[in-house]
């Protein structure tokens, strides 16, 4: 929920950007971070700092106010941040309900959800810097559209979409609680690749990849490493955390699944590779 808050915080300011990435928040060496947002003549940013668990609020003026990560009501944390926001005349509107979730309580009256664990929040920011570090190498293979690695705090996945350039079909919603298919619709404009990570799918949480639109064939192509398989309720594949974490090659067998995951949208799905990718090595990819 606090993930939530500070996302929201962030679209309220950031212009608006294809595939809603303008909403998103990304990896730091420290936790995750909104990176700098506009506002009137300067810009400010956020960050979730997981080592000394406190949300930072920093602004190009050179003043800055913290609030504390410790066990509290999403309420209190709430009405703490937008304080925080209103002593550096930082005026900001949201839409003050969580979403992807249900029910939807407003966060100024959410006082069931008040835990906080520094542990387990470190573990994870420690799994999100590892799949970042990797699946931004992956990104980096690629010339055609691509998004960033950026963390989606409605579905708390770490995410990377690489695009054919082609048009696809409007999406018709997932069915996600408290998620118009509008918004969906926004994000699945064009044919895509898209991989990432996230807490669930494994006892630790699970690396991904899905198409859309998916083509014929998708859920079996021969895609490696063994641990991986498709999801047929998800409509994509898994890779569980601990396959990885507990391979003698974790990174080896990462980028194995992402590379043969994305070659099973781009082949079957006829994708003019050649133009799209590259290897950052050699210059662009060329067949033989």
């Amino acid at each position: 929920m606090w993930l939530q808050i500070v996302g929201k915080i962030r679209m309220a300011h950031a212009p608006t950007v294809n595939h809603w990435w303008h909403v998103t928040l990304y990896v730091s060496p420290r936790g995750l971070t909104t990176s700098p947002i506009p506002h009137d003549l300067g810009s400010f940013d956020m960050e979730f700092d997981f080592i000394d668990h406190s949300l930072r609020i920093r602004t190009s003026d050179g003043r800055e106010r913290h609030v504390t990560l410790e066990a509290k009501p999403v309420a209190g944390f709430y009405s703490e941040i937008m304080c925080a926001l209103g002593e550096l005349s930082i005026d900001t509107h949201i839409h003050a309900k969580p979403n992807e979730v249900d029910p939807a309580v407003p966060f100024a009256e959410d006082y069931r959800h008040a835990a906080y664990d520094p542990r387990a929040a470190q573990l994870f920011w420690g799994q999100l810097l590892q799949a970042d570090r990797v699946i931004g190498e992956f990104r980096s293979r690629f010339v055609g559209k691509a998004s960033p690695v950026q963390f989606f705090w409605g579905g708390m996945d770490l995410a990377c979409s690489r695009f054919s350039g082609r048009p696809a079909p409007p999406h018709t919603g997932s069915g996600r609680p408290n998620f118009p298919s509008w918004i969906e619709r926004e994000a699945y404009t064009h044919e895509l690749a898209s991989c990432g990570f996230w807490p669930g799918g494994g006892e630790e949480g699970a690396f991904y990849a899905y198409a859309y639109p998916e083509p014929p064939g998708f859920a079996d192509y021969p895609i490696r490493p063994a641990a991986a398989y498709y999801h047929r309720d998800l409509g994509e594949y898994v890779l569980p955390y601990e396959a990885v974490a507990e391979a003698a090659d974790p990174d080896h067998m990462l980028m194995e699944f992402l590379d043969t995951t994305y070659a099973a949208v781009a082949d079957l799905a006829d994708w003019d590779r050649t133009a799209l990718e590259t290897d950052p090595r050699h210059g662009p990819r060329r067949t033989s």
